[in-house]
């Protein structure tokens, strides 16, 4: 008797269902398939300030949460005149390096510190333009100076000497000459205020005390004064233009220099100022 094999029909799914059961599977048998990919929300991107390092601020401090808040801590403990300080010294080096002329947002850049933050501690570039001269320019000279040109008990020559060997290093820097130079190319007032106020007053007591000295009278024109004191200052004033402005090297040291201008104005002080009138 003849065995016969039942073949069992295999029931045919419907092709809606059988895509709804494959949709997004792309698994092989025996395979688990993958959890579907959340994409996550992009975040605004911070501002290019929030969290740099600024002129107060430890390197490194912006690259975490808790370091930026460290560094806004910081910035808020800092006193308002030490920070003044500190953008007042990187806007002097900026505007010594490019002028006088700058946007202040690039002051700003070049200060480590928000434009906002700048406006706050000045209220204007002339304001902050004003306070870079108080402390970059007047502010350099020593009122000391003015007392030792006086004081006669020491020789005017020795006198004259170290007034202008101190004045061409402490004062005559490049930065100084390139800030006078450079607000006088922008039309400001710098230049002519200092001139005012300091050099026509050192001036007056170079000329009185050569004058003194060599047994003359004071010229009686201030205008006349004052040229004859340029005669000396500005021998070393363009001497450290061409020093440290030009570049132009020498093998005579600058002392050496201020020492040979120094007995040239005082052998031609007797030709330059008048006789004292005879009494009677």
């Amino acid at each position: 008797m003849k065995s016969t094999t039942r073949k069992v029909a295999t029931p045919k799914r419907s092709p809606t269902r059988a895509a709804k059961s494959t949709r997004g599977a792309s698994t092989m048998p025996g395979e688990t398939a993958a959890r579907p990919v959340t994409r996550r929300a992009r975040t605004a991107p911070l501002d290019a300030r929030e969290g740099a390092p600024g002129i107060d601020e430890p390197k490194g401090a912006a690259n975490s949460v808790r370091g930026r808040q460290a560094a806004q801590s910081t910035r808020r403990r800092l006193p308002r005149t030490e920070r003044q300080g500190l953008v007042l010294a990187k806007a002097a080096e900026y505007f010594a390096e490019h002028g006088l002329s700058a946007q202040t947002r690039a002051i700003a850049e070049a200060c480590g510190v928000s434009q906002r933050l700048l406006y706050s501690l000045f209220p204007s570039k002339a304001a902050l333009i004003e306070e870079v001269y108080n402390r970059e320019i007047a502010g350099i000279f020593k009122a000391i100076w003015f007392v030792k040109l006086k004081d006669r008990s020491v020789p005017l020559e020795q006198r004259l000497i170290d007034f202008y060997r101190d004045y061409y290093e402490s004062l005559l820097t490049r930065r100084w000459l390139r800030l006078f130079l450079f607000s006088s190319l922008a039309g400001l007032r710098m230049a002519p205020t200092y001139t005012d106020a300091i050099v026509t007053h050192a001036l007056e007591i170079v000329v009185t005390e050569a004058a003194h000295d060599a047994g003359r009278d004071v010229p009686s024109k201030i205008d006349e004064l004052t040229e004859i004191g340029w005669t000396l200052h500005g021998a070393i004033s363009h001497l450290a233009i061409r020093r440290r402005i030009y570049s132009n090297d020498n093998s005579l040291p600058p002392e050496e220099v201020i020492a040979l201008n120094v007995r040239a104005f005082l052998v031609a002080v007797p030709s330059l100022l008048p006789m004292p009138e005879a009494a009677g």
